[in-house]
């Protein structure tokens, strides 16, 4: 899906609405789409890139597809409150969308840049990604056609190419959440119109097609991916940040911990919706213009070159500064007011040259290693949030976008 017509922008304009109220997607059909400080314990990466093997230690779940090995290697320290008066760290998560590797080295890239930095990172893998095309009757999406989807299925070389780095991934510390299955944004079968009970199916078949992927494709011999993902799932983020009302009374039962389906959030400290934390994309300055733009790559594009994704490339150079201004205008605006955490939302595809892959590893290489900087991945992040007094999390929740604590954060966080 080259053309941005056919990412349902659902009528949205540029500007604010098209800035706020619609999501990018996934890859092209058929698979040709182009303490404070780090996130881990260590502030290293894990074991090198390529396909790791489970450890001997293992516990195959089911036909083999996955494993249990044991708690997840290169996390943080476990959360503590924070003292009365103390700083509190300024949380940086950076998401992907789709989260399958089509041959363009994006998701290795990526792994790369944060293992380099000691960062986190959360990956909302789509299910249908590890479901070769030949079983695409397998999926039966709610009110769609069976094995319809609006983004294309990977070929067997990118199936194999994604399960590589989805178990990098995980072995180096980053979390693997859903983007769910066939991204519906348009007609009476969207994300928007579907039920709680749809919702369910939807994931229920998410994660067979994750958990059953040597039954689908045949491939006995292949390592499985080092994680029971029915327990590692503990959030995702919906096509087109459509249907979360209705996504949230499952959410719930399931027992995820977050949601990250809020469009048009603000910078400020979250709150739980249902039970569930909401942890939206939120808007950021966007230079030149007097309205703001949700923090990711798509909704960037959408205000830069509209309709397209392949824009006029003598402009390449001055949309790609203008996106990683905006991200890190985004990022200075709660690093020096009200530590709001910044979340940021991506693709792995190469619009417009690839400007907006490069602006988010310029802007994370900027934000790295800051004094109290954490990147991190969504999980861990509500795994500190779950840790702090309540009390300490209304008073952050105070503090409305760009505004600084009164008398300093010693004073403010008095409680």
């Amino acid at each position: 899906m080259r053309e941005i017509s056919r990412r349902a922008l659902l009528g949205a304009g540029i500007g604010t609405a098209a800035a706020l109220g619609v999501s990018g997607c996934g890859f092209t059909g058929g698979g040709s789409g182009g303490g404070a400080g780090g996130s881990r314990g260590d502030g290293k990466g894990g074991g090198p890139g390529g396909s790791a093997s489970p450890s001997p230690r293992a516990r195959l779940i089911g036909d083999g597809s996955t494993s249990d090995t044991g708690k997840q290697p290169n996390q943080p320290e476990r959360p503590v409150p924070l003292e009365p008066g103390q700083t509190p760290p300024q949380f940086v998560v950076f998401s992907w969308d789709g989260a399958g590797e089509v041959g363009n080295g994006l998701f290795p890239r990526f792994l790369d840049l944060a293992e380099e930095h000691g960062a986190a990172m959360t990956f909302f893998l789509s299910g249908i990604y590890l479901l070769p095309e030949s079983k695409k009757t397998l999926y039966r999406p709610p009110g769609n056609a069976v094995g319809a989807s609006d983004i294309g299925y990977l070929t067997d070389g990118h199936i194999r190419d994604t399960l590589t780095n989805v178990r990098r991934a995980w072995l180096e510390g980053h979390e693997i959440g859903t983007h769910f299955n066939g991204h519906f944004c348009a007609g009476s079968g969207s994300v928007g119109n579907w039920t709680p009970e749809q919702w369910r199916d939807e994931i229920d078949q998410a994660v067979r097609f994750v958990t059953e992927w040597k039954t689908n494709t045949g491939w006995k011999d292949e390592d499985p991916l080092p994680f029971d993902y029915r327990k590692e799932l503990t959030g995702g983020r919906t096509p087109c940040l459509l249907g979360q009302d209705n996504l949230l009374p499952t959410a719930k039962q399931l027992g995820w911990r977050y949601d990250a389906s809020s469009p048009g959030g603000r910078q400020v400290w979250p709150v739980k919706r249902r039970g569930v934390w909401d942890l939206p994309l939120q808007a950021v300055p966007f230079p030149g213009h007097s309205f703001e733009v949700l923090s990711m790559d798509y909704n960037i594009l959408a205000n830069q070159s509209r309709n397209t994704t392949k824009g006029v490339p003598s402009r390449y150079p001055g949309w790609r500064k203008q996106a990683t201004d905006a991200y890190l205008a985004g990022f200075r605006r709660a690093y020096e007011s009200n530590r709001a955490p910044f979340f940021v939302g991506n693709h792995f595809e190469q619009w417009n040259g690839g400007i907006y892959m490069d602006a988010v590893e310029e802007a994370l290489k900027h934000m790295a290693g800051k004094k109290d900087v954490r990147i991190v991945s969504f999980r861990q992040f509500v795994d500190w949030l779950d840790a702090q007094d309540p009390e300490i999390l209304a008073k952050l929740r105070g503090l409305d976008v760009g505004r600084s604590p009164a008398g300093g954060w010693n004073t403010y966080l008095r409680v």
